[in-house]
């Protein structure tokens, strides 16, 4: 582990080697970084402005070198310093005309408190107004005035007297200071938003700016920390429109690219005694910042400021460059704005510019352009980086000293990164951090827009959304289909560096409109997270990360969320949620049970079984499903084998009997309402015991007689915990486990065994279907939705098709049903009636048979059938 991750930021130093942004730099040289691999590196982020002449310039060197020489102490207070003083001097010369006073700091957040500590001393007053979007560092007061709350919320900011209007908005300027300008003590902007995405406001603003705060008396304050000192082809950005504000905040460039060192420069009139005495820092206005601030100065100034006017020159050479690109690329490059060698590329964040691809998830949640900076940086050597609040945008913002030719370089190097882009090619953008090389011998793809379904406006219509998440890495490259280039090792590894990027997201969205007319809009709510993930990590972790998928669900106007897979295992069947969450929630594992029985039992039929004489195994008989399913399959079969987890066998083993014991008492009860079973049956068994507890006994009365029975021969329920004990004479199998295992194989599947695989991951090893075909595998809970409905994505189905579990919460959603359902492990038996009487209203039915995700046809039912005909006949 490195020490960065070790010892100075764990969070962010895993989140660098997650978007392969971990480099190890050794040397730097002029506008070039070289890795520890020997890459050359060409740097178009300059620090965010702090290496206005790349690194380690010779003369920024020899202005430290001569401090040594010379031995001129760096830290003298209180005494008249001689460097500070100097630099003051030639600040001022430079800087809008009104300005008197230098205060220094150590960096830009720290200039911009002691702007706010000096005007709340001039004027008397706290408030300070800033704009929404804005970036003006991350101490306390400074992450005040920044427009962004995702910075600020943990950190108790803002603080008392801030506000944030928009940004570019002279009325809402005005607004503000006609209604509350009495609370003011200053007005605090950036002349072009650095960390906001590269954001210029409309011409003219800033000296609209000017005469608002003077007409109402308040102090305006130019943070020019990242545009200051030629970085927008100007001296200061404010001399576009030639306004001067009554304090202007500096750092970044001042430093050469060597020291940290920030300025506040302010007019006579904002600088007040109480100020002057009160206000002082150790290191600031220090020897060594200050005499390479004066050479930073000479450097700039030097021949009549020929380098600024070249940066000027440069930035209109880059500026038109990308705009070139963008003609090309109108759908991947949204905007190119900027002024100088301060410009930003907008990708946007518009999910439907990628359909089908994880690129789209990527765009929506803002993590494109981090792994856009990525790409370049190790497949282009190309160094750039997104800005921190528009997250969409990437800073082009290189040395001032950068060259045409270096220039011309990059935007080549650019124009291939977009082209990729182009292609809608996912694998090819995340390649380089699985080693994986995308041969690039394809066009770009033209924009095809999905059509998407959206909710009406008819206040009839249900609400409802689902949770799904790849149960694989196999859903993966279903999603995407650029993914099937990599192997499994590198979708591992892709898998892992994802999931902790990404925030839950929704994935597609349907209309269902019922046989009755009803009509309820849902969304497809991807936890992403595999099966194995959820079940890894701490149920406190994937319980907060299923909560936030259920809060995107409410957000958007769910009423009520289903909860798929193992979103619903890791929850106890959504019992861990119920109080956490402010929308209802359900299993939907009450229409699995009913349509995964109704499935193996007209699979049987149509086999040719006689449900009176065959033997029933459900595997996972503990669970809901299992349970369920165990109970109802009792009606009809002469033995049934109750197959508990072995992993926690003492456990498992108390489950099977409660189980066992709910059987009996259920059949029993139906026995005494005269329903009449078949000889041979579970059913007709019950009916001949005698002395059996009541129905309004205890449960423990009825395990204690199933304990009684269990060593009987003829006994029909059969309890274990081993699956290779019973399971192999198993007629029927009902697998619905929470285990992402595939354990029902070749070796313990009986002769001609009909089996319905309800888990998800499945638990029937692919291996059965080439090995025994004699075994049909039936995939349990797959729904035909009553208008074959377009689900947005096929979640592995044809068009129209849905897992029981969604169908349920489409029903709800159609019937307006928002209420807790399906939860925990005890499934009522009376709802699931319900559930197909429900099915059977509005037009929900069973999807014929599938088998490992396809229709099963005529000849493989022929083929078992003769299978299972040749068996007999031996």
């Amino acid at each position: 582990m490195h020490p960065y991750v070790e010892h100075i930021n764990p969070y962010l130093g895993r989140l660098l080697q997650e978007i392969g942004m971990n480099k190890r730099y050794k040397k730097g040289e002029g506008c070039y970084l070289y890795d520890d691999q020997g890459n050359q590196i060409l740097d178009f982020i300059a620090a965010y402005g702090a290496l206005p002449f790349g690194f380690n310039h010779p003369t920024i060197w020899e202005a430290i070198n001569e401090i040594q020489a010379s031995l001129e102490p760096s830290f003298t207070q209180p005494s008249f310093l001689e460097a500070a003083g100097a630099l003051a001097k030639r600040l001022i010369e430079i800087a809008p005309a009104n300005m008197q006073y230098v205060t220094y700091t150590n960096s830009g957040a720290e200039a911009v408190e002691a702007a706010i500590k000096l005007v709340r001393s001039r004027k008397k007053k706290l408030g300070i107004l800033a704009t929404s979007n804005s970036f003006h560092g991350k101490t306390l007061g400074a992450l005040s005035a920044t427009g962004n709350t995702g910075y600020q919320k943990d950190f108790g900011a803002p603080v008392t007297g801030f506000k944030h209007i928009p940004f570019g908005d002279i009325n809402a300027l005005r607004m503000e200071f006609e209604t509350n300008g009495e609370n003011y003590a200053a007005f605090i902007v950036e002349p072009i938003q650095g960390e906001g995405g590269i954001v210029l406001p409309p011409k003219g603003y800033l000296k609209a700016v000017r005469e608002v705060c003077d007409e109402f008396g308040a102090l305006l304050i130019f943070d020019e920390v990242q545009t200051g000192l030629g970085r927008t082809g100007t001296m200061f950005a404010c001399f576009d429109e030639g306004v001067e504000p009554d304090v202007m905040v500096l750092a970044k460039a001042l430093g050469g690219g060597i020291v940290p060192i920030g300025a506040v420069l302010c007019t006579e009139d904002v600088y007040t005694e109480e100020f002057g005495n009160k206000h002082s820092s150790t290191f600031a206005g220090n020897s060594i910042g200050c005499r390479v601030g004066l050479k930073v100065i000479e450097m700039l100034t030097r021949n009549d400021c020929e380098l600024i006017k070249e940066v000027k020159k440069k930035g209109e050479l880059l500026k038109n460059g990308l705009l070139k690109i963008q003609a090309k690329y109108p759908d991947i490059i949204k905007e190119v704005r900027g002024r100088g060698l301060m410009i930003g590329i907008d990708l946007g964040s518009d999910r439907e510019l990628y359909p089908d691809s994880l690129l789209g998830v990527m765009a929506e949640q803002e993590i494109l352009t981090p792994l856009f900076s990525s790409y370049l940086l190790n497949t282009e050597n190309l160094r750039v980086a997104p800005t921190l609040n528009g997250a969409s945008v990437i800073r082009i913002e290189p040395p001032l000293i950068i060259s045409y030719e270096q220039i011309e370089t990059a935007l080549s190097r650019i124009e291939r990164a977009v082209r990729m882009l182009a292609h809608r090619n996912t694998a090819a953008l995340i390649g380089h951090l699985v080693n994986y090389k995308d041969p690039d011998d394809e066009d770009p793809k033209p924009l095809v827009r999905k059509e998407i379904a959206k909710p009406s406006d008819d206040p009839n219509e249900g609400r409802f959304a689902f949770l799904v998440h790849p149960l694989d890495l196999k859903n993966y490259t279903e999603f995407d289909k650029s993914l099937q280039v990599l192997t499994d090792e590198q979708l591992e590894d892709i898998s892992s560096r994802w999931n902790d990027m990404v925030e839950p997201f929704v994935v597609s969205s349907t209309t269902i409109v019922s046989k009755t007319g009803q009509s309820a809009y849902g969304e497809f709510i991807v936890v992403p997270r595999t099966a194995d993930q959820l079940v890894e990590m701490s149920s406190e972790q994937a319980q907060s990360e299923i909560i936030a998928a259920v809060e995107l669900a409410r957000s958007r106007g769910a009423k009520i969320v289903g909860l798929g897979a193992y979103t619903s295992v890791v929850t106890m069947g959504g019992r861990s949620l119920t109080g956490k969450v402010d929308v209802p929630i359900t299993t939907g594992n009450s229409y699995t049970v009913v349509s995964c029985v109704e499935s193996l039992i007209l699979g049987a039929q149509k086999l040719g079984m006689d449900l009176n004489k065959v033997t029933a195994a459900v595997v996972g008989a503990g669970g809901a499903i299992g349970k369920a399913s165990a109970v109802l399959l009792s009606e009809s079969v002469s033995e049934l084998i109750l197959i508990g987890n072995p992993e926690r066998p003492e456990k498992s083993e108390y489950r099977m009997l409660k189980v066992a014991a709910e059987i009996l008492k259920y059949l029993s009860d139906l026995n005494k309402k005269g329903v009449t079973f078949s000889p041979g049956a579970i059913g007709h068994y019950v009916g001949k015991l005698i002395d059996l507890p009541t129905q309004d006994d205890s449960l423990t009365a009825w395990i204690e007689l199933v304990k009684d029975l269990r060593d009987k021969k003829d006994f029909p329920i059969k309890i274990t915990v081993d699956l290779n004990k019973w399971l192999p004479k198993a007629d029927l199998v009902l697998a619905a486990t929470s285990n992402t295992k595939a354990m029902l194989t070749s070796s313990n599947l009986k002769w001609g065994a009909l089996v319905c695989d309800v888990s998800r991951p499945a638990n029937v090893a692919d291996e059965v279907l080439d090995n025994r075909k004699d075994v049909l595998v039936i995939d349990g809970g797959v729904i035909e939705t009553p208008n074959k409905a377009d689900l947005g994505w096929d979640f592995g189905f044809d068009k129209g098709l849905a897992y029981a579990c969604m169908s349920e919460t489409m029903m709800l959603g159609l019937e307006q049903r928002y209420e807790n359902t399906s939860i925990g492990a005890d499934l009522n038996l009376d709802y699931l009636n319900e559930m197909r009487e429900l099915a059977q209203k509005h037009g929900f039915i069973l999807a014929g048979f599938r088998s490992f995700n396809r229709p099963i046809d005529d000849l493989v039912w022929q083929q078992v059938i003769s299978e299972r005909q040749s068996a007999c006949g031996a």
